[in-house]
């Protein structure tokens, strides 16, 4: 693989990024304020609290404001149901504060602070109340035009990433450990580019993604990464590495079913888009992702792929609301691409 050169930082280009999501919400807000949400919910996430301003919201656009008052780094997780992932922050250094706009529908939701960004959580109950939040949001063709055209995007790398893990799961199941090792970064291409998707179903990125270090108890480790080790640390294939192949194809092939059905809106895209430049920039640059295959330039660049496809949908919708925050954007994506030469394909 092509070494990628890089030099522009990628961390004010995804806080940037972050500024798209309040400012699709402003160009269709029905109230026409230019608020980035009708609602503000403020987290305290301490080393042992997790404290909510009010534990019940207007559905529509919520505004979720993090402080950490704690002496760890966090992350705050807005949590649907069957622990499907909302939104969510990570990273939050001790004493810092940050924003993530995103849309509830009416129902129950749980708020998780997670000191040290392990385990389940410190959590808090939150409803979310009123008619479809939908009906607080004036309609944009193009908005939907942007859901439609992602949703069609993430489908495509869930049905291209497929193939790729079924000849890396034979490669493993004939013991071609050569091969398997060839396969491993290109098999993890799609998933890469849509992460936030993914995530969002709750079961599947446990299963698939999980690193070493995050396992939690009573978790059976399994996944790419659980196999990753068995590739470059053992070099060897067990018959248990064999049936781990199976389930990572058959976890896969739950994910491309699910896709037609994954909560997307076009402020999840934006926000989807900042995860995945976060990630770069405050994790997987440091090698933690693929610390076993040293495979991680092929994770960035997909990243930021992703990235770049949800900004390029939403495009036409904020270059009205902000314009000097679409020049300032088309200037970072732009350099990013010129100077990426690591290009996976799927």
């Amino acid at each position: 693989m092509p070494a990628a050169r890089r030099t522009r930082p990628l961390v004010p280009v995804g806080a940037l990024v972050a500024a798209t999501a309040a400012s699709v919400l402003a160009g269709c807000s029905s109230s026409g304020s230019g608020s980035p949400g009708s609602g503000t919910l403020r987290v305290d996430a301490s080393d042992t609290a997790c404290r909510v301003s009010v534990n019940t919201l207007a559905a529509g656009p919520v505004s979720v404001a993090v402080s950490n008052t704690g002496s760890k780094v966090t992350e705050v997780y807005v949590y649907a149901p069957g622990d499907r992932i909302v939104t969510e922050r990570e990273n939050i250094g001790p004493g810092t504060r940050t924003t993530v706009t995103t849309e509830l529908k009416p129902g129950s939701y749980e708020i998780a602070c997670k000191p040290g960004m392990t385990g389940d959580g410190i959590r808090q109950k939150i409803t979310v109340t009123g008619g479809d939040a939908s009906a607080t949001v004036a309609a944009d063709p193009r908005l939907d035009a942007a859901v439609a055209a992602y949703r069609g995007y993430v489908q495509q790398q869930a049905d291209a990433t497929l193939p790729v893990v079924q000849q890396f799961a034979a490669a493993l199941k004939t013991g071609d450990v050569a091969r398997a090792q060839a396969l491993f970064a290109p098999s993890r291409v799609g998933w890469e580019r849509t992460e936030p998707v993914a995530e969002s179903f709750g079961d599947i990125d446990p299963k698939t993604d999980t690193r070493e270090d995050g396992v939690e108890p009573g978790q059976q480790w399994t996944g790419w990464h659980r196999l990753e080790k068995s590739l470059w640390v053992n070099g060897t294939v067990t018959p248990e590495d064999a049936q781990l192949a199976d389930q990572l194809v058959t976890d896969l092939q739950d994910r491309q079913k699910r896709i037609g059905t994954a909560e997307i809106t076009a402020t999840s895209m934006a926000n989807g888009a900042k995860e995945l430049l976060d990630e770069v920039a405050t994790g997987k640059v440091t090698g933690e992702e693929d610390r076993y295959s040293h495979t991680d330039l092929s994770d960035f660049a997909a990243n930021v792929e992703g990235a770049q496809k949800a900004y390029e949908l939403l495009r036409p919708v904020v270059v009205e609301t902000d314009p000097q925050l679409v020049a300032t954007l088309d200037g970072g994506v732009t350099g990013q691409s010129e100077e990426n030469a690591c290009s996976p394909t799927t």
